[in-house]
């Protein structure tokens, strides 16, 4: 009977269509990885709900703090369901290279005793909830470059159809058994599947719903930088889950992710706040931030494969090139990304995914007597290109994803507010709603 099983998981899975879940023979569910996990999941979803919302609102004009706000847990709720349905299992079950399968819709089959064969010493339905936080952020993440001027019902629908043609086939090729990870592609916590995409996806609707009404003309300031203030500090401590998570359980790779992490957002905000002050003889508290979140978004797909010294260094490059990239880069392209969403993470993805393919020490994720991932400085030049081709490959994916979501989108039910709602603030055109009635 044993036999037979596996000969059917094979031959199923070679497909993409296998409903037998892999176990490895010494898994066993461990109390610590668990308590560890249920603590990262909650870390990651307090980076949605508060602190994007939070970190989102603060840098808007106070019309459109509530609509802001609102996609926040609008995406959270949508991504959420979404997931459950059949998010997980398109991404992390089923054999094939493209896709996942249909086998655990609505979680069946995942039972209080069930093992993933990507998390072998925490309960599954752990594993599914804290792969659903990162789904969750990454659709709350596009947002922010269409803020002040995408309709929330144009928003909602993006959330529905960008998630099943963009994210999970992507998130299924680098972490599910896809092509990617099976090349020997490395993404530890997200600098393609979260990062590239979220950036991506932004460029692409900025660049097809055209700037605000007065950009570039008129002040677009930001409502309250206290508020974002307060929004990076949730989402800096959150990443700890989000990165230091990502190792799946208790030990050595998670301490490094997290001191990795921290170590990289010291640096990007001192290094993006040195350059404006050079520039533009003063410091910004927006410097300081925009700095940390690009050290902290492009840390992430290196966190569990870099000693802390290489972290604060990718930190300080990504406070250099994201600074570039949402200022200069900016305004020769001319395209209005309310807050910078391709300049710090789809650059400062791109950026991390690459570096890790110079820095990933092996020491760092070695695990178990297996040998672990080497970059260029160990004298691994494949590993770049590999991390080059998963890099390419997925920000094309996204273009052509993100434009088709953006298509369907647009026919059913419109993209933009009307200019009459836009000059209203959408905090009373769409939500009926004011931040201080």
């Amino acid at each position: 009977m044993s036999s037979i099983r596996f000969r059917l998981s094979v031959a199923l899975g070679a497909l993409g269509l296998s409903s037998l879940p892999a176990f490895a023979a010494d898994a066993k569910i461990d109390s610590a990885d668990t308590g560890f996990m249920i603590f990262a999941t909650a870390l990651v979803l307090m980076m949605t709900m508060p602190g994007l919302a939070l970190f989102y609102a603060g840098m808007v004009r106070k019309k459109n703090v509530l609509a802001t706000m609102a996609q926040s847990l609008a995406a959270t709720a949508i991504v959420s369901l979404l997931w459950l349905v059949a998010g997980y299992s398109l991404t992390f079950r089923g054999a094939g290279p493209l896709i996942g399968d249909f086998s655990a819709t609505l979680l069946r089959g995942i039972g209080p005793e069930t093992i993933s064969g990507f998390a072998k010493t925490i309960p599954e339905l752990l594993f599914c909830a804290y792969q659903m936080t990162f789904a969750v952020i990454t659709c709350a993440l596009v947002g922010g470059a269409t803020v002040a001027r995408l309709k929330f019902s144009a928003f909602a629908l993006f959330c529905i159809l960008w998630l099943f043609i963009v994210y999970i086939p992507s998130a299924h090729w680098v972490w599910g058994g896809g092509f990617l990870g099976d090349w020997g592609f490395v993404d530890f916590a997200g600098g393609t599947v979260v990062h590239i995409n979220a950036g991506v996806a932004g460029l692409v609707a900025a660049l097809m719903i055209g700037p605000r009404a007065g950009y570039g003309k008129e002040n677009l300031s930001p409502f309250d930088l206290s508020m974002a203030f307060v929004g990076l500090g949730l989402l800096w401590v959150g990443w700890f889950g989000f990165n230091g998570g990502s190792a799946l359980g208790v030990g050595s790779r998670a301490v490094y992710a997290i001191a990795a992490t921290h170590f990289s957002a010291c640096a990007g905000a001192l290094v993006w706040v040195g350059i404006e002050w050079v520039h533009r003889g003063r410091p910004s508290v927006l410097g300081l931030i925009s700095g940390a979140v690009a050290g902290l978004g492009t840390i992430t797909p290196a966190s569990g494969y870099v000693l802390p010294w290489q972290g604060a260094l990718i930190g300080a490059i990504a406070g250099f090139v994201c600074f570039w990239a949402s200022t200069w880069l900016k305004s020769k392209l001319r395209y209005d990304d309310s807050l910078d969403v391709f300049g710090v993470h789809g650059v400062g993805g791109v950026l991390g995914t690459l570096l890790t393919g110079v820095f990933a020490t092996a020491s760092v994720s070695a695990a178990n007597g297996e040998a672990g991932v080497s970059g260029l400085l160990e004298g691994n030049a494949h590993q770049l290109a590999v991390q080059a081709a998963g890099a390419a490959i997925v920000t094309l994916w996204c273009v052509i994803g993100s434009i088709v979501s953006l298509k369907l989108v647009d026919f059913l039910v419109g993209l933009r507010v009307s200019p009459d709602h836009e000059q209203q603030g959408l905090d009373l055109a769409l939500h009926g709603e004011s931040l201080h009635p």
